[in-house]
């Protein structure tokens, strides 16, 4: 039993929408329909048929009666009398035709819950050859009985024979079903207005772009509570990414200081003693420094903004010839982009000048369709090893620790690279490359 029904879940979850709005008309309009269909199916099966089948005895009663009284009493011969009284106490317009064949059945209507219970009652009361018409728009039925010598021809009122009211409570119970739908569409949309504006707010936030301006807690209030605490959370990482950023700022501004009074306490020494190496650990020291302070603030005070890679592609190609590297690049989709463009020019440049200092060739591929961006690095380098492609995106981590700094770097440009990424909602993934090397892909939503 649960293999089934495990078919059906997944095939329920497959079709169903996938937002709330939708999921949410659907919780409403289900029941409803429901619950109309049952109605509707329940009065159509008893009330109506129950109402049609004793009005039809009634008028086949009374067409019944006419032609009893035919009968036994001697009438006049036009019967002027009869029809008389059929229409003044029955509502029945009679006349008396001559002994004509009966016309062909007609064509059995569709909807014959009207012929149905008639024709019983006609076979069952009068037991006499007979042609009914109940097809076509007029408000009469046409009744032709075939007696001795003669045909009886009846017309009686459509509401006479079977209940007329029915199309009246099908329009009120739609009508109803449609207003009250309507009135619950206009709050739904109230509700679930709030929760979408909170979402936009949290991944336009998760993405490192401004929050809405308008952004504020409405709704219901469970959703009240979950806009106040985003706007806690972000107000506390804001702050939180302020003072560290002061703080750093602080301890750059020290630190230089002190690094600018040996650089000076070097140059007074003159050349009297080998200062040479002194000097480059002074230098190495101040790579160091501006190279974690541009980690820790990773651009986060930069704005959103229109940035174009054609532009940063033909650059890094103008660096490539320089340092006498091979360069290829492609663009699939736009070129133009929403991101922080210093932070990202940077994440773009600080894989691709790794590829360059460890590779003789380097392709880079952009694909920007369906709402994301897939940035691929491909080099011919010696690649990274499986077990450490997590290890290298730690700050100051270096695979090579024999290499000095100043040729291997501080070991951060990948780590500011992971970063800015995930700072635009994103993230980056190593893997081997086809040209023999590493391939770094870059996927965030633009």
């Amino acid at each position: 039993m649960l293999g089934p029904w495990r078919k059906f879940s997944r095939w329920l979850a497959q079709w169903m929408p996938k937002r709330l709005y939708a999921r949410s008309l659907i919780i409403i309009i289900a029941p409803m329909v429901l619950l109309q269909s049952v109605i509707a199916f329940v009065f159509m099966e008893r009330y109506w048929q129950t109402v049609t089948q004793r009005l039809s005895t009634a008028v086949v009663r009374d067409i019944s009666g006419i032609i009893d009284l035919m009968d036994t009493y001697p009438q006049d011969p036009g019967y002027e009398n009869l029809i008389r009284i059929a229409r003044e106490r029955l509502s029945l317009n009679i006349s008396i035709l001559p002994p004509d064949p009966l016309p062909a059945p007609g064509p059995k209507p569709f909807f014959s819950i009207l012929d149905e219970p008639l024709s019983a009652e006609i076979t069952k009361q009068i037991n006499r050859p007979f042609w009914i018409d109940t097809i076509g728009d007029s408000d009469l039925v046409e009744i032709r009985i075939q007696l001795e010598g003669k045909v009886l021809r009846v017309f009686a009122r459509r509401s006479q024979a079977y209940a007329s009211n029915t199309l009246i409570l099908l329009v009120w119970m739609s009508g109803s079903a449609l207003v009250l739908l309507a009135i619950a569409i206009l709050f739904l949309r109230n509700q679930i207005k709030p929760i979408q504006q909170l979402a936009a707010a949290a991944d336009s936030f998760g993405k490192g772009r401004a929050t809405p301006p308008d952004f504020k807690p409405r709704g219901a209030e469970e959703v009240r509570r979950a806009g106040a605490a985003f706007i806690v959370m972000r107000e506390r990482i804001e702050r939180q990414i302020e003072q560290r950023t002061t703080m750093l700022s602080g301890v750059s501004h020290d630190l230089r200081t002190i690094l600018t009074r040996f650089k000076l306490q070097l140059a007074l020494v003159g050349h009297k003693v080998d200062t040479e190496a002194m000097e480059q650990d002074i230098e190495d020291m101040q790579s160091m420094l501006e190279g974690y302070l541009a980690f820790a603030r990773s651009e986060a005070e930069e704005e959103t903004g229109t940035f174009n890679l054609e532009r940063l592609f033909t650059k890094l190609k103008e660096e490539g010839t320089l340092l006498e590297r091979g360069f290829k690049s492609s663009i699939r989709g736009e070129p133009e982009i929403q991101v922080r463009p210093n932070a990202f020019s940077r994440l773009i440049s600080n894989l691709v000048s790794n590829s360059f200092r460890y590779a003789k060739n380097v392709v880079v591929t952009a694909d920007h369709r369906d709402g994301w961006l897939s940035i691929t690095i491909d080099d011919d380098g010696s690649g990274i090893p499986k077990e450490m492609r997590d290890e290298v995106f730690k700050p100051f981590f270096r695979l090579d620790e024999a290499r000095n700094q100043d040729a291997s770097g501080t070991g951060l440009g990948l780590a500011i690279a992971l970063d800015i990424a995930r700072s635009h909602g994103g993230d980056i993934t190593l893997d081997e490359s086809p040209m023999g090397g590493l391939r770094a892909v870059v996927r965030i939503p633009a």
